[in-house]
């Protein structure tokens, strides 16, 4: 990996980059927002379309006016968009319009529930809530465990597909992690779930918005049966999110939800259900957030993924870099380069509280980024090398410290001079923690200096 004191300028792209904040001696500054894991602003290009398309919005599919007719069109070729985008088999898959990653994964659960009564889900030990706890609700479940470095285990998984001997139904993991930026070899393990008779679902929310994917044929071995991803972390955050699945399943049997727009015939005694993909998209649909986000796919592709993810990964590394130069900072996941990764990066500082260090950034010099657990508390957990007691602790004690780390996360339009201002000040608070804590007094029970969070 190479990095530059140069680089394309994407900042125009975005909306919001520059706005000034207020810091906590009273000026402003242009904030650095390192906190693109959790939702991405809008391109200039998705609010133009939005507008663009407003006047001449209007119902779709039942309608008969011309804008009606119009909004059918826009809203329905977007799937072809999508397709195109992840490389979907259009013969073997649907594309479903939802809210977000978690609605979709929720969809998928309870349509799947309709059908597998005895089955295992396989999920990991890696995973964000949303592709853990939809799961618990329906199914019985195992979970895939990690590395040293908190990476899945393909051998783990193997050993677990080979446990259950054919009832392991779904192997549903994500893409890449929220937490550590570990990028999932993710069609190793659709060839090892296929090998054993299982479907696999990627949870895409945080590789769709940074690295090129390829969904692959439905006769390859590799092919990923599952693609869930939000608009909202891909810059169109207007509530859309995919359901990319095949089309047998949501074939038959009854939609997860049911209203308007689902059927073909209702009788006080009998209902038909409409053709997938229209049966599982309720009520009137967000063609707002679609248009938003056929817009932000069409810019990206213009961009070009691979430009997006070689231009994050240099970032990340020139971040890294400067990290592990500053004394009593703690990288967790690997700390040493951008290999099977993307641009996410978490840390704490020994003798700091995650929150406090957050606060300071924010305050101090304008830098978002997210500090916590990242609902992925069981992940953060092990990570943390948490023991039962600690967990134990936690349940009884609400002011026992609060596990987690400080994420910075990036997107496309950050820059070497923003890290830079981030380094300057991670230094500064490392040389002067007393001075920082006075400031920023944490609320949690104060914690040594070997403290691993």
């Amino acid at each position: 990996m190479h990095y530059y004191s140069s680089q394309p300028n994407y900042k125009y792209l975005v909306v919001g980059t520059d706005v000034s904040i207020p810091l906590s001696n009273g000026k402003y500054t242009k904030e650095i927002n390192f906190d693109n894991a959790a939702t991405t602003p809008p391109l200039t290009s998705v609010m133009k379309a939005v507008n663009d398309f407003a006047p001449w919005y209007s119902s779709i599919h039942r309608g008969t006016g011309y804008k009606s007719n119009l909004s059918s069109e826009i809203y329905d070729a977007t799937r072809k968009t999508v397709a195109d985008f992840v490389k979907m088999d259009r013969d073997y898959s649907t594309v479903i319009f939802v809210k977000n990653t978690t609605e979709a994964i929720n969809k998928v659960s309870n349509k799947l529930s309709q059908v597998i009564h005895n089955g295992i889900i396989l999920s990991s030990f890696m995973e964000h809530h949303s592709n853990d706890l939809p799961w618990r609700k329906n199914f019985n479940m195992d979970y895939i465990n990690l590395d040293h470095k908190g990476n899945l285990s393909l051998e783990d998984c193997e050993q677990k597909l080979k446990k259950y001997n054919g009832k392991v139904r779904l192997v549903t993991i994500s893409g890449a992690s929220n937490v550590t930026g570990y990028k999932t070899d993710i069609h190793a393990f659709a060839k090892l779930a296929h090998r054993y008779g299982a479907k696999i679902l990627i949870d895409g929310a945080q590789l769709i918005p940074h690295s090129p994917i390829d969904m692959k044929p439905s006769y390859s071995n590799d092919h990923i049966d599952y693609l869930v991803f939000s608009g909202h972390k891909i810059y169109a955050p207007f509530g859309s999110g995919v359901l990319i699945g095949p089309k047998n399943v949501f074939k038959y049997g009854s939609p997860t939800q049911v209203g308007g727009g689902t059927v073909k015939i209702v009788t006080p005694k009998s209902v038909m259900w409409d053709d997938v993909p229209y049966k599982e998209e309720a009520g009137t649909p967000n063609i707002m957030g679609v248009v938003a986000l056929n817009a932000s796919l069409m810019e990206i592709n213009k961009l070009g993924m691979h430009n997006i993810e070689n231009m994050e990964l240099n970032l990340t590394e020139y971040t890294l870099n400067k990290l592990n130069r500053i004394k009593d900072i703690i990288i967790y996941g690997n700390e040493n380069n951008c290999d099977n990764r993307i641009g996410i990066i978490t840390f704490n500082i020994k003798g700091l509280h995650h929150s406090v260090v957050a606060n300071i950034l924010s305050k101090e010099a304008g830098i978002s980024v997210r500090s916590g657990c990242f609902c992925a508390q069981p992940y953060v957990q092990k990570l943390l090398y948490l023991t039962k007691n600690d967990i134990n602790e936690l349940k009884r004690n609400p002011r026992y410290p609060r596990p987690g780390m400080v994420r910075i996360s990036f997107g496309l339009y950050n820059d070497y001079s923003e890290v830079d201002i981030l380094i300057e000040l991670l230094e500064k608070i490392v040389k002067n923690k007393s001075y920082y804590l006075k400031k920023y007094p944490s609320k949690h029970h104060k914690i040594s200096s070997s403290a691993r969070y």
